[in-house]
């Protein structure tokens, strides 16, 4: 053991003594913390020096931990153990601040010094520093786990830069599928009246390839006749004049009315009519949720205009997101002007619909700035700010509610489409920008309602 060298016991990471040495397939050893920390985000382990590929499973270097704790011990007690006097640093001489022996203290260099007691001295450093660190330590945790939170956040930024994605393309590829069948479905109808109007003129040009060629042969005979001597012109004339006098009289060709191809019935307002149809798989939603103030136990559908519970995930706790209760916001806020959305509860028996405020809590306490009703338990009451709640008096089922939101003239007005009944109203003076508000713990979705975005005529 004399033989070895300090550098012989060092981890090459930390460059210190082993502490708790782990030995690779390799044969390289490292401190088990300090190789832990050189792996971590690594999705392939390598040993650091020579790069061979490991296992995450460590082995304890059993022999070395031992020979470096008898090491670590020795130094301990050669620092415990007066350098000039050979004797243990038993107490501490506070106007030089360090340890002495007891034949230190009787040297002239510590003469009337203030000396305490090794342990007491140490014990009082240990509080005073102690108390230093609890702060810190405090703060390093907090910076670990913010840490944390902005590596989750990263990852479930490029998950959602994924999944955004796929949704732009399946969109997309709709459209263009759309489009792609309108081509081919109005092409397909300028070829067939191509085909179908090329076939009416081979007709009447065949028709009148045979009536030009009879015109030509009885042309052709008198014409011949009359380039005959006078006997024989005599001859043929009979003949010759009975063929004109029976030939059918002809008729000048008339142009064919509407034998060209109707150019502008395909050209004609071409992207509007095709716009026009596109209408029919189009829908408008007024309200996208935002998937960013959601709380974690809620479950968005893919086009983000439906709501219910689902199981909890893993989301980063950024600032917009609700932490407690089961929330979501409209992605757009109101600070001015009317606005109205409808909202589907259906089978849901436990929900609450409204506006929040920009302002709403959303981290461990309980949301203030909120106008809203709900049901629970079967009783629909309505709620303002942090009023106590009034239960209304329907008597009926609510299905379909519309919020309309007249944000200049500070009403908040439920109806119940179905019944085409009033449900409720609110009135403040609003002063801050206000978000659809929709808050349930059931399976059942809460659904917008998609609107007609425009009607065209014609």
């Amino acid at each position: 053991m004399s033989l070895l060298q300090e550098e012989d016991l060092s981890c090459t990471i930390c460059q210190d003594i082993f502490r708790d040495p782990v030995v690779l397939a390799c044969s390289h050893s490292y401190c088990r913390a300090c190789l832990q920390n050189w792996w971590s985000g690594k999705t392939i382990l390598e040993c650091p020096m020579c790069k061979s590929r490991s296992s995450s499973e460590l082995t304890s270097n059993l022999v070395l931990k031992k020979v470096c704790e008898a090491i670590i011990e020795r130094q301990r007690n050669r620092e415990s153990v007066c350098q000039v006097h050979n004797e243990k640093l038993k107490l501490f001489c506070l106007d030089h601040q360090e340890p002495v022996c007891v034949v230190c203290l009787l040297s002239d260099a510590h003469t009337g010094h203030n000396v305490r007691p090794v342990e007491e001295v140490a014990s009082q450093h240990k509080n005073q520093l102690e108390g230093l660190l609890k702060p810190l330590k405090e703060k390093l945790k907090n910076l670990e786990e913010v840490k944390e939170n902005l590596c989750q956040t990263a990852e479930h930024i490029r998950f959602q830069a994924q999944q955004t994605e796929k949704f732009l393309r399946e969109q997309f590829e709709k459209l263009q599928t759309f489009i792609r069948k309108e081509e081919e479905t109005r092409i397909k109808a300028l070829r067939e009246e191509e085909k179908k109007k090329n076939q009416a003129m081979k007709e009447k040009i065949e028709t009148l390839s045979k009536d030009i060629a009879a015109l030509s042969d009885t042309v052709r005979e008198a014409e011949g006749a009359l380039r005959g001597g006078e006997v024989r012109f005599l001859q043929s004339f009979k003949s010759a004049l009975k063929r004109l006098q029976h030939s059918p009289p002809q008729e000048e060709p008339q142009p064919a009315s509407g034998a060209l191809i109707d150019q502008a019935k395909y050209q004609e307002n071409l992207t509007f009519k095709v716009w026009k149809k596109l209408k029919s798989m189009v829908r408008f939603s007024p309200v996208t949720l935002d998937p960013n103030s959601a709380n974690a136990e809620l479950s968005l559908s893919r086009d983000l205009t439906a709501v219910n519970l689902g199981k909890r995930q893993n989301l980063p706790d950024n600032p917009e997101r609700f932490s407690c209760f089961r929330i979501v916001l409209g992605s757009k806020g109101f600070s001015s002007g009317a606005y109205s959305w409808d909202v589907e509860v259906k089978e849901n028996t436990e929900w609450f619909v409204g506006v929040a405020s920009e302002s709403v809590h959303r981290k461990g306490k309980h949301p203030s700035r909120l106008w809203r009703i709900g049901c629970t338990n079967g009783e629909y009451t309505a709620r303002s700010l942090s009023d106590p709640s009034t239960v209304l008096p329907n008597t009926w089922k609510l299905n379909l509610i519309r919020v309309h939101l007249d944000w200049d003239r500070g009403k908040l007005v439920f109806f119940d489409l179905e019944a085409n009944a009033h449900i409720h109203t609110f009135s403040h003076r609003f002063t801050e920008k206000l978000f659809p508000y929709f808050n349930t713990v059931s399976e059942q979705p809460l659904r917008i309602v998609p609107e007609t975005p425009f009607s065209l005529q014609g």
